[in-house]
């Protein structure tokens, strides 16, 4: 199993393909399997890593060690001999994936944000209440249920229509540690994002489907709209999990990027 020693973690990951470095970032109570597709379909182009974040899926966590997600992806590309590579993130992950350009600027080539979390825009009501549930659970509440009450929410309820992504997703949520749910997370203060905005200078692509939940969409507008030189692109038929319920158009964009890296 390929792992990377870092203070207080030993972070998983996996690389296939050989061509531009593309670094790949999940989602909150997810992990680096939910790229699948991708890997699968760009690998002629890209050299893919993704890796399951300090806490997630495969990649342990030490309580009280300080870190930043963002210093560990730039870790991560300097275990693999990367000097740059196109950032590329979903949900939570797209604000790391924001967090690890403004990091490290000169390192990252391009940026994808797919139905992406920033600060400054309000999250919809029940996804407000979601996350009160599941923060809330504690050490001693009852993990099992916070988790089914995660995999419930609007948020994956375009992505149930498909009974194979919903398997998928259902499995990534039942291997989550839940770690920031249990208890107080010894993450680094993070930046806010929405003020640095205008500052980014790299390419950047937001997508989301045309069935995101309002809030997300409000906050993919927000990006697109603050980067200077952005572009939106809406994939149709589709929810918060755009990359694995429409994975062939997403997999174009992904290789236009690419080529443009």
């Amino acid at each position: 199993m390929p792992t990377l020693s870092l203070p207080g973690t030993e972070l998983y990951y996996e690389v296939a393909g050989s061509g531009v470095p593309v670094m790949l970032i999940h989602g909150m109570g997810l992990d680096g399997r939910m790229w699948d597709e991708q890997v699968s379909a760009l690998s002629d182009v890209a050299e893919l890593a993704r890796l399951d974040l300090r806490g997630f899926g495969r990649s342990s966590r030490d309580a009280g060690v300080p870190y930043r997600h963002a210093t560990d992806v730039w870790a991560l590309a300097d275990h693999l001999g990367w000097s740059d590579a196109v950032v590329v993130g979903l949900s939570m992950g797209g604000g790391v994936a924001l967090e690890t350009l403004l990091a490290a600027p000169e390192r990252t080539r391009s940026l994808v944000l797919m139905g992406p979390v920033i600060d400054g825009v309000p999250l919809d009501a029940d996804i407000k209440e979601t996350l009160a549930t599941v923060y809330g659970v504690g050490p001693e509440g009852d993990l099992d249920a916070a988790k089914r009450v995660w995999f419930d929410c609007a948020l994956f309820v375009p992505a149930r229509r498909d009974p194979r992504v919903a398997a998928r997703l259902e499995e990534m949520t039942d291997d989550y540690p839940a770690l920031d749910w249990r208890g107080e997370d010894p993450h680094e203060p993070r930046p806010k994002l929405n003020p640095l905005l205008p500052e980014i200078t790299v390419p950047t692509t937001v997508v989301v489907g045309d069935l995101e939940v309002p809030g997300f969409v409000a906050m993919a507008d927000a990006l697109a709209s603050r980067i200077p030189g952005a572009r939106k692109i809406v994939v149709l038929d589709a929810g918060h999990m755009v990359n694995m319920e429409a994975p062939a158009v997403v997999n174009d964009i992904l290789r236009d990027v690419i080529a443009a890296a």
